[in-house]
């Protein structure tokens, strides 16, 4: 009977950390699913605004606010109304940008898929590690 309750338990924990894992995104499957991106935007060492800004240090980054990239006025607006990129506003910008911040230039319909969203968060955390870190000890 023990046996049966630790297996139990085992299972039940097993499960409870999957469904973690994957609310926190898989960095490989979000370096494949950002390829969609790269048309306009880039992250990494040297990366360089392209017809979007480039993406390093966007977590915890007031929108609007890369320097040396022209936002629209609706994003300038969003950044100076208090928006910051942490997981909860990109999810909803990627799901929709155009219905998240109406009149910005981002032409990208958005990803459909909640994982995929996941999987590009957790991606773009590498590129911004002091502010991911930062942002989760809020």
């Amino acid at each position: 009977m023990k046996s049966i309750i630790r297996i139990l338990i085992t299972g039940l924990a097993i499960i409870s950390f999957a469904g973690m894992a994957s609310a926190e995104g898989d960095v490989a499957k979000g370096k494949k699913v950002f390829k969609r991106c790269t048309a306009c935007h880039k992250v990494g060492e040297g990366a360089k605004h392209k017809v979007g800004p480039e993406l390093n240090d966007l977590i915890g980054r007031t929108a609007g606010t890369a320097e040396g990239f022209k936002y629209s006025k609706a994003m300038k607006k969003a950044g100076n109304g208090g928006l910051v990129w942490n997981d909860e506003t990109l999810h909803k910008y990627l799901a929709k940008p155009r219905k998240f911040i109406p009149k910005n230039k981002m032409s990208f319909s958005g990803l459909r898929k909640p994982q995929q969203i996941d999987n590009v968060i957790a991606y773009l955390k590498t590129f911004s590690k002091a502010k991911a870190e930062a942002a989760a000890a809020q």
